[in-house]
Parts: structure tokens; sequence; C-alpha cells
């Protein structure tokens, strides 16, 4: 499969390297070439080489564009390149520079203090080079990507503990329409992270919001944090997975209450249910049909919070919701759960 012939898939960061690995060492005798077949556990794929030149007798340079295809991937348009130089040990060592991002926390793939080059790249690239290599000879690689530090903010790696660029990733070499499942995984790393850094009892919140009431109103660590976005279900299963026994459910009304009608996607296009939500548990309260009207034809959660706070219905309203999303994750998972429910500006609706 050529990288841009079909908008369906695209390459991995980690193909983009080893074709510019493998490009860059062809150019040490003269081989200058505009596309490059590499070996990948998906097959072999054939890949545009955006520029290469030789560098000195026994080293080269080459980049690769990751084009586009149909998915909302961060790193497309990027220019991953590669500098190798030929050695005389027999051996190829693999490195990041600039725009690849370095690990500073356990419970990674990579170790603590190495570039965020996955073990599936590295491994193609090894074997791929291998089989250009002078016979006898090892190779010193560096993968750098020059925008890398930019786009690296748009990405899960600083909360992974990866700072000063990308990660080289990719388990098949080939990159997947709407990699909803990639970014899972990254989410689901952060579970990990957590584990590694002594954490036995966790907090889950929807996001950026909910990690910073969480941080100001629990005094929580962040790394004991975890942002499961709107994958509760698939968050929860991981953490059971991996052995969690204790999570708390931390985050704005607007997200978790949804998980007491059994939605564990909380994406709006996926699932919505908010009013009708919050209308049953008044009527389940004695609510009269004015109020419970006024609700179902309100817009946001927050229109409606201001409803039940004139009729001071809302703290018994939240702490029955509370209690039922808790049954609704007990039937689910085995894991002890307490419930948070918040506001936008932090404030506490429900019994602790």
């Amino acid at each position: 499969m050529k990288n841009n012939e079909n908008s369906s898939y695209g390459i991995t960061t980690g193909s983009a390297a080893t074709a510019a690995a493998v490009a860059a060492l062809l150019t040490v005798n003269g081989n200058i070439t505009s596309q490059i077949d590499i070996e990948t556990p998906f097959g072999i794929l054939k890949i545009d080489i955006n520029c290469s030149r030789k560098i000195s007798s026994n080293s080269g340079r080459a980049c690769v564009i990751k084009m586009p295809y149909n998915d909302p991937d961060v790193t497309t348009n990027l220019k991953i390149c590669a500098d190798v130089k030929i050695t005389e040990d027999n051996e190829i060592k693999i490195k990041g520079g600039e725009g690849v991002g370095k690990v500073t926390k356990p419970g990674l793939q990579i170790p603590v203090g190495e570039h965020a080059i996955n073990p599936v790249p590295r491994q193609m690239i090894e074997i791929n080079l291998q089989k250009v290599l002078p016979k006898g000879k090892g190779a010193e690689v560096i993968i750098f990507v020059p925008k890398g530090e930019e786009i690296a903010k748009r990405t899960m790696n600083s909360r992974l503990g990866i700072t000063g660029g990308i990660s080289i990733l990719g388990t098949t070499g080939i990159a997947r329409p709407m990699s909803s499942k990639a970014y899972k995984e990254s989410l689901a790393c952060q579970i990990d992270v957590a584990v590694a850094e002594g954490y036995e009892d966790l907090i889950f919140v929807p996001g950026n919001i909910g990690e910073r009431l969480a941080v100001k109103i629990l005094d929580a660590p962040k790394d004991k944090i975890v942002q499961m976005s709107n994958f509760v279900g698939y968050m929860l299963d991981k953490a059971e997975e991996k052995g969690i026994s204790k999570i708390m459910l931390f985050g704005h009304a607007g997200k978790l209450i949804k998980i007491a009608a059994g939605i564990f996607n909380t994406k709006n296009s996926v699932a919505d249910g908010r009013r009708e939500i919050i209308a049953a548990y008044c009527g389940l309260l004695g609510a009269d049909q004015k109020l419970i009207e006024s609700i179902f034809k309100s817009k946001t959660t927050e229109d409606m919070i201001t409803i039940l706070d004139k009729e001071n219905m809302t703290y018994s309203v939240f702490e029955l919701i509370g209690k039922s999303i808790k049954e609704k994750c007990h039937e689910k998972y085995n894991i002890d759960f307490d419930i948070i429910i918040v506001t936008m500006n932090g404030r506490i609706l429900n019994k602790q």
C-alpha cells in the first residue's frame, strides 16, 4: 500500500520513521530514491520519501511526510526524519532527537529516560535496516520530528509523562480510520502510569474541567487522576482488567448523570438523556407536572440545576442520581465506587 493512494488508511509514525531511516541509509551509497518498500506487521508498504541526502561518507538523512487519510490525526502532514550513520559494531542503536518525546514516568512500554519510540517501530527500523546494511556493519539511528514538540501539545503525552515531543507509535504499520481505538488506548495508559506511581485507588474524571476541579476540591495529585473522556465503560473495563479495586467518579453533572441511565459512552451523538434522567428523578421525589415540564424543556444541565435550586430540590435529586450511578457501576464491575457530582464552578451536588 502506498502511503497516499488510499485515503481510508494512513501510515503510522513508526512506518514513517522506518522508511526515513532506510532512505537515509541508502543515500550513503548514492541511492537517492523517491519511494521505499518497508516490511511491517501488516505487510509490505510503499512509502513516498519527501527528501533525502548524503551527509558524509558513512551517513545520510531522509524525511517522510505523514500523508493525510480519513482520520482526524494530529500527526498528519507532519515531517518525520531520520539521520543514519553506518558503524563497525554490528549493532543497530535507535535514539530520538528533536521533537521526539522522552519518558519521565514509569508504567509505559518504554523505560524512564528513553525516547518514546515504541517497541514495534524499533523492531521495524531494525528489520528493515538489516536488509540494506553492509554485512558486518551496524547503524546509529536518530529519529527526529521538526514540529514534534508543538504537535505534542495536542496529544495525551504530557499526561503520560512524555515530554518534549510526540511518540513514535504503531503496532501494525498502518493507521486505520477514526483512531478512537488509538485514543482510547492512550487514555488507558494513564492507568498504567498511576499504578506504577503506587496509587491503588484512582479518581476518574471526564476531562480537563473535572481534573482541574478534582485537584482544587479534593487536593488530589494529578498522577492519581485519570481522564476517561466519553469512554466510561471502556476505561472501567481496563481498570478492572488491571486490578483497580476502588475508583471515585468525579465530574460535572452533564456527563456523570448519563451513567445513571446505564449510558457508558457519554458522547452526545451516541446518547444523551440528561433532561429525561433529571425529570424522572424529580418525578420520583414528587415534583409536579409544571416543574417536570420546565426541566424537560431546558437545554443545559446547568439550567436544570438552576430550576431545581429554586424549588430546593437540587441535593435530593442528585443524591438519588448519585446512588443510581453507583448501582449501575456495581452491576457491571467488581470495583468499589464513590461518586461526586459537581457543577461547572465546583459546587458538590450529592453526598460524598
